[in-house]
């Protein structure tokens, strides 16, 4: 089975021992930036994937949730910013960047634009991968959503007066954590396969979690992000899917649902024993 991957470290604590050889992997991973997952699985490329949570609700009628299994915060997540030259109040018709590498974030910015800041800035589609930020500089904007790596790297350099982080935003909003990614089995993939699959990325994440200052080191030395940055980004990260993550999950999607943005319908897991 072919299974999902984001490059970012953020999913370090979900793959470490996997890339260790300390459990064995079932499958064969494929790497790429949220959006191309989301694309893959969606085409049958993949049978299982992390993906975007936004992906999995526009499509759950072809997918299963893999259980207790997700990337979220409850509070500031670091890696999701709306990095901006003026106060956010200010940006009603501005020109506002937005990542075109994960559709969650982008529907979290628009839905808070909306309904919690009161402003409606022009959004404009822009890589703003690692490798893209020195070009991004150069795009004329008022305000950038990055996220993953490239949003870590950038708060490094102190380009832009404002910072609102989308994960705490959103917790003073509606006093819930919020999930950014879920990993998603689809409901034609080989039951058995996707079992054995959601059972090795459990057994890596409870390692990871146990080891996070390993990983700390690790991410520092792949990205170059200041270790005491990377340490306590992953502390503050959340794996799981618990009643209270749910709950924000579905929060989020019945506001993007009263606005047409998604389909309202009901959670469906893959049934483990």
């Amino acid at each position: 089975m072919r299974v999902g991957r984001i490059g970012y470290i953020n999913c370090y604590p979900v793959y470490g021992a996997i890339d260790r050889g300390l459990i064995t992997n079932p499958s064969e991973f494929v790497t790429g930036t949220p959006a191309e997952l989301n694309n893959l699985l969606a085409a049958g490329e993949l049978g299982v994937s992390v993906v975007s949570a936004v992906e999995y609700a526009r499509n759950a009628k072809s997918y299963h949730l893999l259980p207790d299994l997700a990337i979220s915060c409850d509070g500031p997540v670091r890696s999701v910013v709306l990095f901006s030259r003026q106060e956010v109040s200010h940006l009603g018709g501005a020109t506002v960047l937005i990542s075109s590498s994960s559709k969650t974030s982008v529907y979290l910015v628009q839905l808070l634009c909306s309904d919690y800041w009161g402003i409606e800035p022009k959004l404009v589609e822009a890589r703003a991968e690692r490798q893209d930020l020195d070009a991004l500089a150069r795009l004329p904007h008022e305000a950038v959503l990055v996220i993953g790596d490239a949003a870590l790297i950038l708060a490094g350099r102190h380009a832009y007066p404002y910072r609102y982080d989308l994960g705490e935003v959103w917790k003073t909003w509606t006093g819930l954590p919020f999930v950014f990614a879920v990993w998603a089995a689809r409901r034609d993939a080989d039951r058995d396969e996707v079992s054995a699959v959601h059972d090795a990325l459990l057994r890596s994440r409870d390692w990871g979690l146990a080891h996070l200052d390993e990983l700390a080191v690790e991410a520092c030395d792949t990205t170059g992000i200041d270790l005491e940055v990377c340490t306590e980004y992953l502390s503050d990260l959340d794996y799981a899917l618990s009643y209270r993550h749910l709950e924000g999950l579905t929060s989020f999607f019945r506001r993007l649902a009263v606005r047409g943005a998604l389909p309202d319908g009901a959670l469906s897991f893959l049934s483990v024993a």
